[in-house]
């Protein structure tokens, strides 16, 4: 249980502190650059799992669907909600994935839905709200949508191929689509040094990285008790921006990160220590087989 919120919390740790990453993209052709990010973090994931377990037919929607909603879909959705939404506004809506996830699960709990409501009212006290106009409220719900997605999807295809194998076969199905979509959209450029780190580091850490962590803690934690950890995200992106000096730390800020923090103790105080949910369940089929 201990190593499944460490993993988790790491995760989302990482992705959160990568939005100053993600910013020195802006510009580049978003789907094309996606496809060179998931293509170079599936060669990475193949290089430690060496062996890749072959998906049943099965297997083949869950993971188009994880691809489609939450990774490409989810990336394209969220540049397009915040030129009609505020990024507070966007992200205060993204805070209610937790509550979505809770209530979606298999195996609902009351403790995991009461810390992923005051995980959601913490992080919309973290992002300030905002305002939208136009579609921005829909694309902000699309966004949301295509986080719990990301996790949803993956439930049960990672019991049957593994932690490592979902997040590789991901990477490579998300670099082929990307590839042939951004031909005909966007198009291809040469990063210059600053597009090339930024993929890279969004390849190694948020994509290789971060996939795998992410997906083992929902595997040993559940869907719902694991979504409460999302909301440390926008905390991990809060203390990366103060470092960075873009962005002072505040009461209000403050309050925001406590609440969270007392929303994620809410679900998994009672698991700490205990079975997870993993050993409850069919063992995932190992990588290496």
């Amino acid at each position: 249980m201990r190593l499944g919120v460490a993993a988790g919390a790491t995760a989302a740790t990482i992705v959160g502190a990568s939005v100053p990453i993600t910013g020195m993209l802006e510009g580049y052709p978003v789907l094309t650059g996606q496809a060179m990010r998931y293509a170079l973090a599936a060669v990475i994931l193949l290089l430690v799992a060496r062996r890749l377990p072959r998906p049943a037919w099965r297997d083949v929607l869950p993971l188009l669907g994880v691809v489609l909603t939450g990774m490409l879909g989810f990336n394209a959705v969220l540049l397009a909600a915040q030129q009609y939404a505020e990024p507070g506004f966007v992200a205060a809506v993204m805070g209610a994935s937790p509550i979505a996830l809770a209530l979606l699960a298999r195996q609902r709990s009351l403790a995991a839905i009461v810390g992923a409501v005051v995980v959601a009212a913490g992080v919309v006290v973290l992002s300030g709200g905002g305002a939208w106009h136009g579609p921005g409220l829909l694309l902000a719900l699309l966004t949301m949508a295509g986080e719990v997605c990301f996790t949803l999807f993956a439930v049960g295809v990672v019991k049957r191929l593994g932690v490592l194998g979902v997040a590789t076969w991901t990477c490579i199905i998300a670099a082929v689509i990307g590839s042939v979509l951004g031909t005909f959209v966007g198009g291809w450029q040469v990063p210059n040094t600053t597009q090339t780190l930024a993929l890279v580091s969004l390849a190694v850490l948020v994509t290789a990285l971060a996939f795998g962590l992410w997906y083992f803690s929902v595997n040993r934690l559940g869907s719902d008790r694991a979504g409460v950890l999302i909301g440390l995200m926008p905390v991990a992106g809060l203390a990366a921006s103060v470092l960075l000096g873009v962005q002072d730390l505040t009461f209000v800020s403050v309050v925001g990160v406590v609440t969270v923090t007392l929303g994620c103790a809410i679900a998994l105080y009672r698991g700490v220590g205990g079975k997870s949910r993993a050993t409850e369940e069919p063992a995932p089929i190992a990588l290496a087989q």
